[in-house]
């Protein structure tokens, strides 16, 4: 058995300590026991305690050298929100040391900002990475990019969802369900975090041009962009849109909704729009590398400029076609049955950190 630490500086649970919590168990039976050490935080307690429960041994510290450097492990991982981390930490663990990088990479901004992002991510990330030995990225695009960034020894290991948690509502739930949230008419959600590059301003606008359809935003909005999302929307006085905040029913919500709105300007490969297309939702998203390499255009969701004009008229497409938007999700939903499933990249996972990248064919 491979003994493997993971190593995480996460501040609170986000996206990526959701996937640790989901793939970390089903890594022993490909011969890997991991092991997690987190930084002690009230905030991460409920991760500590939900992979306890599952058997993996947790190892709370308040310094790097209160834990890390004090262990024995066959291999280190880390997945780092904070630049400074890998800093510390990659040149001083023993080898091999592998960086896991859940980071969105590229920023879709005005040219301007986009160049600056680019600039701060080399001298942030991407200049101290050069001392791991392996990198493990999320997509297949996101390795490509890392390469091109000129860094080596690059993996793509994509992103799974739990196909037996997030799936399409049967007839009867359905009803029941949309009963439960008070959806009448034909229901978008917008789920994910109000922040610039989740461009929920851009989904309020939207909700203006389309009356005879209704939004439900869902995600934690308590931030500049929330108190905007919300200002525009009353002084449009919307009243198809409602701000629900952060949600733990969300494979419910999905299956009530009738369509997912992901207007991103930056993923690396979205858990939003894996459990939408898990759901048997067709998702309308940006045409980004990384959600392109998910969803095909007018194949298993739309591919649409985050233009609030033209993500309407997306919008009024599928609503005036019912069976075009039930086709969607059901090519959505058989495209992860095939490539996006927890096992499957629990797999893709275990054969880049035992080096048999080749048994899983999102390497690249």
């Amino acid at each position: 058995m491979l003994k493997a630490a993971f190593v995480t500086d996460a501040p609170r649970i986000a996206g990526s300590e959701h996937w640790l919590k989901q793939i970390l168990p089903l890594l022993i039976p490909y011969g890997i026991q991991p092991t997690l050490l987190v930084p002690n935080r009230p905030s991460l307690l409920s991760l500590a305690h939900d992979l306890s429960e599952k058997g993996i041994e947790v190892i709370p510290y308040r310094r790097f050298t209160d834990a890390v450097f004090h262990q024995t492990f066959d291999l280190w991982v880390v997945q780092a929100w904070k630049g400074w981390t890998y800093y510390t930490l990659l040149p001083r663990l023993s080898r091999p040391r592998i960086a896991l990088i859940h980071d969105q990479l590229e920023y879709h901004y005005p040219m301007g900002l986009k160049r600056l992002y680019q600039v701060l991510y080399m001298l942030e990330k991407a200049l101290p990475l050069h001392k791991a030995d392996l990198l493990i990225t999320v997509s297949k695009w996101g390795a490509k990019h890392l390469k091109k960034l000129g860094l080596r020894n690059v993996v793509g290991a994509p992103n799974g969802v739990d196909v037996n948690r997030f799936y399409p509502a049967k007839e009867g739930e359905r009803r029941e369900l949309r009963s439960r949230f008070n959806f009448h008419r034909f229901t978008v959600l917008v789920p994910g975090r109000f922040a610039m590059e989740k461009n929920q301003i851009t989904s309020v606008l939207v909700a203006k041009e389309v009356p005879e359809i209704d939004f439900v935003f869902v995600g934690d909005d308590d931030s500049s962009i929330g108190w905007t999302a919300r200002t525009i929307a009353k002084i449009y006085n919307l009243t198809n849109i409602r701000f629900m905040g952060p949600r733990s029913d969300m494979p419910e919500l999905y299956r009530a909704s009738d369509a997912v709105l992901q207007p991103t300007l930056a993923e690396n490969q979205s858990l939003v729009t894996l459990e939408a297309m898990a759901s048997g939702l067709p998702v309308i998203t940006t045409p980004i590398p990384a959600q392109a390499e998910l969803i095909q255009d007018r194949v298993e969701g739309l591919l649409v400029p985050p233009q609030p004009l033209r993500l309407a008229k997306a919008l009024r497409c599928l609503f005036h076609h019912p069976t075009l938007a039930q086709r969607l999700g059901q090519a959505a939903r058989a495209k992860i049955l095939s490539a996006h499933t927890l096992d499957r990249s629990a797999l893709c996972l275990s054969a880049a950190l035992k080096g048999e990248e080749r048994a899983c064919a999102s390497t690249v």
